[in-house]
């Protein structure tokens, strides 16, 4: 429907904000990264830049990851969007090879917050992951442990901590 809609509506960003988000969630990158490059032409919008670095990731564009990156952090959104962001451009440096500067960009997420949510697990989780890819194995299980004492189901700590010998 959307597609149909674009014909009349091309310059409304919210049609091709939906057309990309659609594309993304069945897995075609690159005409979810253009439809989400055009909505934020129309009109820029941080909550969709992680979206759209996700993209440009699947697609191996690392350093067009690096530049939204970038341009998401000078927007200064709201810390669960900056967490997708940072979760994204650390994932893309380590598919570059890179795990230390993937490590190092996650900094920011080792502080302890007053009040535990999602996006904090979850850059935790990438933290441990990271850290497990890079051979540490004492960061690895301290990063999951952190996990496992506010949210004993989240995703598959439980095992990941069994095959660090926890």
């Amino acid at each position: 429907m959307a597609n149909a809609l674009v014909r009349e509506l091309s310059s409304v960003a919210a049609v091709h904000e939906i057309i990309g988000l659609a594309n993304y969630r069945m897995g075609n990158w690159r005409p979810a990264a253009a439809a989400l490059e055009r909505s934020q032409n129309l009109r820029p919008e941080p909550s969709t830049l992680p979206v759209l670095m996700d993209c440009l990731r699947a697609l191996g564009r690392h350093r067009e990851v690096a530049s939204v990156w970038n341009e998401l952090k000078s927007m200064s959104p709201a810390h669960e969007i900056m967490a997708e962001g940072r979760i994204v451009a650390a994932g893309s440096l380590a598919d570059s090879g890179d795990l230390g500067g993937a490590i190092a960009l996650m900094e920011p997420a080792t502080t302890r917050p007053k009040r535990v949510r999602d996006h904090h697990l979850r850059q935790w989780y990438v933290l441990a992951d990271l850290h497990d890819r890079a051979g540490d194995v004492i960061a690895a299980r301290r990063w999951f442990e952190r996990i496992l004492s506010h949210d004993d189901d989240f995703v598959d700590v439980r095992s990941r901590l069994r095959q660090l010998g926890r």
